[in-house]
């Protein structure tokens, strides 16, 4: 029996807190909102309209692999995690994970859509300290996961949230499935 990170992952607007969330719920796994995790400075940059830079993420990044580390450590079969990982040195960071803990399997879940999908998304929401102007910033630095990162699961967020969550869970159950075949 395998314990599972789920990283949901993604460019602002894509609905990675809302999918996580109802991903969490489905397993019955404890959830971790990567906003929750950020230091003060890096939310008022980003209120700011200030684009993070990867020296701003390294220790953020480091505080969400713990938190799920800990979290499976507390006796939890795997965690669902809301985190951006838009290069693929911030998924790497994550990646150390099964390092520390034998038995973890690493999935990320990459959810995408169009820029201009994602800027409108952002500018509908409230109560959020990303602006839509950041949403053109993630994607000047986004690395979409490429060919041989076996560990991501592509899925297109055009859709409704209610084909987005079946087709995550989909995904999910399918991995859980060929691990327990193991």
């Amino acid at each position: 029996m395998h314990h599972h990170i789920w990283l949901v992952t993604g460019p602002a607007g894509c609905g990675k807190s809302t999918v996580a969330k109802d991903l969490a719920t489905a397993l019955d796994v404890p959830y971790i909102e990567g906003d929750e995790f950020h230091p003060a400075a890096n939310i008022e940059k980003m209120k700011n309209g200030i684009p993070l830079t990867d020296a701003d993420r390294w220790e953020w990044l480091t505080a969400l692999r713990e938190e799920s580390l800990r979290r499976l450590e507390a006796g939890n079969n795997g965690v669902v995690l809301a985190c951006s990982a838009l290069k693929r040195k911030y998924r790497d960071v994550i990646r150390v994970a099964p390092y520390f803990s034998p038995g973890l399997l690493l999935h990320f879940i990459y959810l995408h859509a169009p820029e201009e999908v994602l800027q409108e998304r952002v500018a509908a929401r409230r109560g959020h300290f990303m602006g839509a102007s950041m949403v053109h910033s993630q994607f000047d630095i986004l690395e979409p996961p490429a060919e041989d990162e076996t560990d991501v699961i592509s899925i297109d967020v055009t859709g409704s949230i209610e084909e987005v969550n079946c087709k995550v869970l989909s995904e999910a159950s399918r991995r859980l499935n060929q691990d327990s075949a193991r």
